[in-house]
C-alpha cells in the first residue's frame, strides 16, 4: 500500500517551449524548447525513476518487472514486458507535424509500434487548435497529390480547442496539434510515430525532419473523416481497452473518498488547485501513483476548487 511519485523526464522539441515552467512551476533544462515531458513511462531507452524507492524498487520498470505486479499494478495488469501505458505533458508552442500512428493490422509489417491515445486540453491560446482526419470527400489521390505543397492544410478536418476538451486518437487516425495548446496525453507505450508532412518546417541547421510518406499512408484510415472531440458522461471521460480517464471536480469544505478496488492502479493529476491526499500535498501539475492495494483513501482540498484526472488501466 502506497502513494508514489516518479520524476519527470525532459523532452526537446522544434515546437516547444517554457510553459511547464510559467504554469507550473517546474525547473527546465537552460536554454531548450521543452515540447514534452515524459511523467509515466517505461521504455528500454526512457524509464520514470521514482522520487523514494519502494519494494526495494527504484524506477518503474524494476516495480513492473519484480515486485508483487498484481498488488502494485492490479489484476488488470496485462501479461506484457514493459508497463503499458505513457502519460505525456505537451507544451506545443508551434505546430506539430501532420503524422499517424500505425494501427494493430500494420504495425509489425511497417516495423513500428501500434499507438492509440487522447488529448485532454489543459490550456489553449485564443487561437489554439488541432487537426484531426479529412474534411468530408476529400479522397486518398487528392491527399497524396497535396502532400508537401500549400495545399495540404485546406484538406485536413480542423477544430477549434479549449480548456476541457477530449480528443480520442485511435491508431490510423491522422492528426496534428496547433500551436497554443497544453496536453495532458495518454497513450499505449509505443513511441512510434510518422510524420506525413512538417509543413516545410527545417531545423536550426536549416534541415528538414526525416517524414515517413509510404508508412503513414500505409497507416492512414482514409475511412474517418471529420471526428470530434469526446463527450464525457459525468466523471468519467474515456474508457478504452488499453486506458481509462476519469475526472474528478472537489470544492472548499468537501472531501472526496477513492475506492481502489484492486482492479488497477489509480494515477492522479491535479490540474487545477492544491489538495492534500495520504502523505502528499499536490498542487497544479503534479501527480501521485496510488498502487491497486491502497484501499480507500481520501483528498482533501487545500483551496477554492481542485480538479484531477485520474488513469486507470483499459477495461478489456
Amino acid at each position: 500500500m502506497a502513494f508514489l511519485s516518479f520524476h519527470p523526464i525532459y523532452h526537446e522539441k522544434i515546437w516547444g517551449g517554457d510553459n511547464l515552467n510559467k504554469i507550473y512551476g517546474r525547473e527546465l533544462p537552460e536554454g531548450k524548447k521543452i515540447g514534452e515531458s515524459w511523467e509515466l513511462v517505461d521504455r528500454s531507452d526512457d524509464g520514470s525513476k521514482l522520487l523514494e524507492s519502494y519494494a526495494g524498487c527504484d524506477n518503474l520498470h524494476a516495480l513492473w518487472e519484480h515486485a508483487d505486479k498484481e498488488k502494485i499494478f492490479g489484476r488488470r495488469a496485462p501479461d506484457t514486458e514493459r508497463f503499458p501505458i505513457l502519460l505525456k505533458l505537451l507544451d506545443a508552442q508551434d505546430k506539430l507535424s501532420v503524422q499517424v500512428h500505425p494501427p494493430i493490422a500494420k504495425a509489425a509489417e511497417l516495423g513500428g509500434e501500434p499507438k492509440t491515445e487522447m488529448w485532454y486540453f489543459l490550456g489553449t491560446e485564443d487561437d489554439a487548435l488541432i487537426y484531426v482526419g479529412l474534411k468530408k470527400g476529400v479522397t486518398r489521390k487528392q491527399f497524396e497529390e497535396a502532400i508537401g505543397t500549400p495545399a495540404l492544410p485546406d484538406l485536413l478536418h480542423t477544430l477549434k480547442t479549449n480548456p476541457g476538451d477530449v480528443m480520442f486518437l485511435p491508431s490510423g487516425r491522422l492528426h496534428a496539434i496547433g500551436g497554443g495548446n497544453l496536453i495532458f496525453e495518454v497513450q499505449q507505450n509505443s513511441d512510434t510515430t510518422y510524420r506525413v508532412d512538417d509543413w516545410s518546417r527545417v531545423d536550426d541547421d536549416g534541415k528538414p525532419r526525416e517524414l515517413h510518406v509510404e508508412k503513414s499512408l500505409a497507416s492512414i484510415d482514409f475511412d474517418d473523416p471529420e471526428p470530434y472531440f469526446c463527450q464525457p458522461h459525468g466523471e468519467r471521460i474515456l474508457e478504452t481497452p488499453y486506458f481509462c480517464l476519469y475526472q474528478t471536480e472537489i470544492y472548499e469544505g468537501e472531501q472526496r473518498s477513492w475506492i481502489s478496488d484492486g482492479e488497477s492502479f489509480q494515477y492522479h493529476m491535479v490540474t487545477e488547485g492544491e489538495v492534500e491526499v495520504g502523505d502528499r500535498k499536490l498542487k497544479a501539475g503534479e501527480h501521485v501513483f496510488v498502487t491497486a492495494d491502497q484501499g480507500d483513501y481520501d483528498f482533501k482540498p487545500l483551496s477554492e476548487g481542485v480538479r484531477i484526472l485520474t488513469v486507470l488501466l483499459g477495461k478489456k
